[in-house]
């Protein structure tokens, strides 16, 4: 039998690694690596839009693309409640959004808190929804020299 203490620090890393899969996948508009984190009835909501099941949500990436030239997604501090098969918790995220307005390279920064619930599946953990608050927005030219 595995030592409780040690099952909680495994699967605490295994959610923070959902999380930087989720990422990275979204910087790098990579299917799989959404495929390995998202359950098939998963729901990710934010402002301005919900995107249910894992199609539509596989679907969002190629819409990101075509939004942003390039993203970059910083996860930060992540705290979870673990019971049995079932989390809950709450992940801070810096995402930096590059894009083009009126020839001019802009940079979009959310500082954002994911509402995160996750359920054990198929030997790891998947996100059952992802509900993405912005705390703040900053909106800057690319290479104005701020953070």
């Amino acid at each position: 039998m595995i030592d409780p203490n040690l099952r909680q620090l495994t699967d605490q890393a295994a959610l923070r690694r959902c999380a930087e899969l989720y990422a990275q996948g979204a910087d790098r508009r990579d299917a799989s690596a959404w495929r390995a984190v998202l359950a098939e009835d998963c729901v990710i909501e934010g402002p301005g839009f919900s995107k249910a099941g894992l199609a539509d949500n596989l679907a969002s990436l190629d819409q990101l693309g075509q939004m942003f030239k390039a993203t970059f997604h910083r996860i930060h501090n992540q705290l979870a409640t673990i019971d049995g098969d079932r989390a809950s918790g709450e992940t801070y995220c810096t995402a930096d959004h590059l894009f083009d307005a009126e020839g001019q390279e802009m940079i979009l920064s959310w500082n954002i808190r994911y509402q995160d619930q996750l359920r054990r599946e198929s030997g790891g953990w998947r996100f059952t929804s992802r509900m993405l608050v912005v705390d703040w927005e900053d909106l800057r030219p690319r290479g104005s020299g701020r953070p």
